[in-house]
């Protein structure tokens, strides 16, 4: 049925990287427990500092695509008129 699709827009292929994202961001977390990260920020020595600050990075990465696909959007017929 969805063999025809590509591979990002499975449904099954979004479940297993979301849970793939999920247990990089886990690993990150408990890694924190055991590994001194030798802070130079006051922030960046805040428990699992890594984790979510990559979370945080890429939701805001995808937010400013967005906002960038609604500012540079051009109708259909934009190259019609030539």
């Amino acid at each position: 049925m969805s063999e025809g699709k590509h591979w990002l827009v499975r449904r099954r292929s979004i479940r297993v990287l979301w849970i793939v994202f999920i247990a990089v961001l886990a690993v990150l977390a408990v890694g924190d427990v055991f590994i001194y990260g030798h802070p130079y920020f006051g922030l960046d020595g805040t428990f699992a500092f890594y984790a979510w600050y990559g979370l945080l990075t890429c939701v805001v990465m995808i937010l400013l695509a967005k906002a960038m696909g609604v500012l540079l959007k051009r109708k259909d017929t934009y190259y019609d008129g030539e």
